[in-house]
């Protein structure tokens, strides 16, 4: 007997909706990396080529004398160890407090627990601009203006977002991991570092990157609470290069390629972790 033939699989054609959708999702994936692609290649161009009539993407000649000038003008490396302090100070603190008090939210029954967490999310609602003032104040009661503390010592006590982003992830954790847990004798912490912490690694390198992006770019705090210029950050170093006589584009351009560099590295290198973190974080709970 002759064996049937295999039929080949066919590629679905896919529909208008899907077609519409990619060349929707294209178009905005472009107008997104355009201004990225801009900020790089006026980086490489003389000041001259940047208000050019017809304008041009790419630079007749790439300028890398551009950086070395911008290397040169400000202690790059001396800011840059300033915002490193910064940010490794908030990705550290945020991670440990946020993580505690989204545990004690989630996995913890204890009288109130879902009005005092009203109350943290309302917190939200207040920009950051309305609470400037008065923490300008109890600070310099304190004497913490003209140092780091400010910008470093605050993100020990948590951030709304992140509590409530870490609060959705550990929600939907199944108690019965934490029961069979304490059955064989672990404690509350034990269960928090122990289980839960290695199961939310997709949420912590989420508020990680958050916390990164929020204090690597941050200009205002530093501007209000550092004072001195050996403790600026690369942020206010942006406002060293720009004058009103000499604007210094080519070089506040070069710094921008500089400092947005890490932040896409980061992104591209956890954006599995990111995205996963994301997501889940937003169906639970």
């Amino acid at each position: 007997m002759a064996k049937p033939q295999r039929k080949r699989k066919q590629g679905k054609i896919p529909s208008l909706e899907v077609i519409f959708l990619y060349a929707f999702l294209i178009v905005l994936a472009i107008l997104f990396i355009l201004p990225i692609f801009y900020l790089f290649m006026g980086s490489f161009k003389a000041e001259s080529e940047l208000f050019r009539v017809p304008f041009k993407w790419l630079p007749d000649k790439f300028q890398f004398g551009n950086f070395i000038n911008m290397f040169s003008s400000i202690p790059f490396f001396k800011y840059l160890k300033n915002t490193m302090i910064i940010v490794v100070c908030n990705i550290v603190g945020s991670l440990l407090s946020c993580s505690l008090v989204a545990y004690g939210f989630a996995r913890l029954r204890w009288p109130g627990r879902d009005k005092v967490f009203i109350l943290v999310l309302i917190t939200m609602i207040l920009p950051y601009q309305v609470t400037l003032v008065p923490l300008f104040l109890m600070f310099t009661k304190m004497k913490w203006i003209g140092t780091f503390l400010p910008l470093t010592v605050t993100c020990f006590f948590g951030n709304p977002f992140f509590i409530f982003l870490l609060r959705q992830f550990f929600t939907g954790i199944p108690q019965d991991i934490s029961e069979a847990a304490r059955i064989d004798g672990a404690g509350e912490f034990t269960i928090f570092s122990r289980l839960v912490i290695p199961m939310a690694k997709p949420a912590l390198t989420t508020v990680a990157i958050f916390a990164f992006i929020r204090s690597w770019n941050d200009f205002l705090g530093p501007l209000v609470f550092l004072g001195k210029d050996e403790l600026y950050t690369l942020s206010l170093a942006a406002s060293m290069l720009k004058s009103n006589l000499d604007p210094n584009w080519s070089l506040l351009l070069a710094l921008g390629a500089v400092m947005i560099l890490p932040v896409l590295i980061l992104f591209f290198v956890m954006q599995k972790y990111f995205i996963q973190g994301i997501a889940m974080s937003g169906i639970k709970g």
